[in-house]
């Protein structure tokens, strides 16, 4: 063999996925020919539904390391002797280490593979867990805290990406929405578990989701869409067959797959920050930024940050319990968009999704003004605390129906698969820089006005109602290769 030839192996041997496809989706499924076609369905929803709950794990991590610091606060400062300022660091180092990680996501996802990266973005937050458990001091509690930032980063754009790229086009997004599903139930998790354990169990229990991930991972196919990318024929052709069922033709769908990932490349084999101003890369980059950004400017962080202060003006005796409530609330609310998302659309849900926040938003605005006219004293104050109440919980249950699960959707929707890397990092840290400022700056907004505040995050919402009008495409029904020609 000439030294090229052994050149040529090695570099092959490279592009192959960090978590290789495996050889047992081959085995003993011949005998399956004799089902019938619903049969054949039902089998291929299961596959791709059994790959679904595992990846979904890293959404859980995801929101058990957001909901975690806050039924936490008072005992480790307590513990640990942090002022509120050192606290405030610490639960807002997930966002920072969050960017660090979405500047990675994407060039670790394609060079890797979709499950290279979940088993990646894995360790750091079982390490990450570790340290918050064991620290005596600041140092432990802050290392702690950006790795499982880092860890998520990755998490938040992998996931939504694999889950697109291995689901049916009917399917895709109900399947979608898992990720936001997952992502709130992590929340409630933390929250639930946050009543009744120590921080420092509570922060051992968060290393069970990636715990189980890890060995998980072994048992899924790879995306088959990125091995077309990467040129890795065989496999991708068995993970797609098993994803779609033995017994499934997929002779249309790979041909689909290969004409895409074959016009993808002969534009362009290196995609660069240039070529981001063509129409067909920069529009869909747009719609994806601009639905993460404004899911965030939106103040959803702000409003469930301080939702217990709230709470609190309203009377609640146990704003823990009352936010563990909120969190079962968002629960719901996704579970309910999950549903509806291939039946309605996208863009409907966006749109009363933004339409009810506004609503909620105005309610809740309306009532802090109104606070400031009325005696503490009077019944009427009582009841514009209600009041206030009522539209956080109406403005929880709208972002949940669309504002929460189906931006992270469309991103990984309509990217084209030659900038997914590079575009999905852009979109992801974008969405975490602005929950980082919305989270840093809720304080001292509300501190300046708190009517001010949430009338500001209303013009957001109204404005979200223009943008997924004029510029939001309808992705329901279509394949990946369908929605890709139509921005050509």
């Amino acid at each position: 063999m000439s030294f090229r030839d052994d050149s040529e192996e090695n570099r092959n041997d490279l592009r192959r996925p960090f978590m290789h496809t495996g050889s047992w989706y081959r085995m003993g499924s011949r005998q399956s020919s004799m089902m019938g076609s619903s049969q054949v369905i039902r089998d291929s929803s299961i596959s791709v539904l059994a790959c679904v709950l595992i990846v979904a794990l890293g959404p859980i991590q995801f929101g058990f390391t957001c909901g975690y610091s806050s039924p936490t606060q008072a005992a480790i400062t307590k513990d640990l002797g942090l002022t509120v300022s050192e606290y405030s660091v610490f639960g807002s180092l997930s966002n920072v280490g969050a960017m660090v990680g979405a500047i990675a996501s994407g060039q670790i996802s394609e060079y890797i593979g979709r499950k290279g990266s979940l088993m990646i973005a894995a360790i750091p937050n079982i390490i990450g867990w570790l340290c918050i458990s064991f620290a005596k001091d600041t140092s432990f509690l802050y290392m702690g805290r950006l790795l499982e930032g880092f860890g998520v980063g990755i998490i938040s754009y992998t996931v939504p990406v694999y889950i697109a790229e291995i689901a049916p086009q009917n399917m895709r997004g109900a399947l979608g929405s898992v990720n936001q599903l997952s992502v709130t139930i992590g929340i409630m998790l933390a929250y639930l578990l946050g009543l009744f354990v120590p921080w420092r169990i509570l922060a051992v229990l968060g290393i069970l989701p990636c715990t189980v991930l890890i060995p998980g991972l072994f048992f899924i196919p790879e995306s088959p869409r990125w091995l077309a990318k990467m040129g890795m024929t065989d496999d991708f052709e068995t993970s797609l067959q098993v994803l779609r069922g033995f017994e499934t033709d997929i002779t249309v769908e790979v041909n689909e797959i290969k004409r895409s990932v074959a016009s993808s490349s002969k534009r362009s084999s290196t995609v660069r920050i240039v070529d981001l101003k063509r129409r067909r890369y920069y529009f869909p980059l747009m719609v994806g930024i601009g639905l993460l950004v404004l899911q965030q400017l939106g103040g959803i962080n702000g409003v469930l940050f301080y939702s217990s202060t709230i709470f609190e003006s309203a009377g609640v005796t146990s704003s823990n319990a009352a936010t563990f409530g909120v969190g079962a609330i968002q629960v719901v609310a996704t579970a309910i968009s999950t549903w509806l998302v291939d039946k309605a659309g996208r863009r409907l849900l966006l749109t009363i999704s933004s339409v009810g926040m506004t609503i909620s938003l105005v309610i809740v605005s309306a009532a802090f003004y109104s606070k400031e006219f009325v005696s503490p004293d009077s019944d009427m104050y009582g009841w514009l605390s209600i009041l206030s109440v009522v539209g956080v919980v109406l403005m929880v249950i709208s972002f949940s129906l669309g504002m929460g699960p189906i931006p992270w959707l469309i991103m990984s929707e309509i990217l084209p698969v030659n900038i997914k890397g590079l575009a999905g990092s852009i979109a992801t840290l974008a969405n975490w820089f602005f929950s980082w400022l919305i989270t840093m700056t809720a304080n001292l907004l509300l501190a300046w006005s708190s009517g001010g505040t949430f009338t500001l995050y209303g013009v957001v919402c109204a404005f979200t109602v223009v943008f997924v009008t004029l510029w939001v495409p309808e992705t329901k029904g279509k394949t990946l290769e369908e929605l890709q020609a139509l921005f050509r």
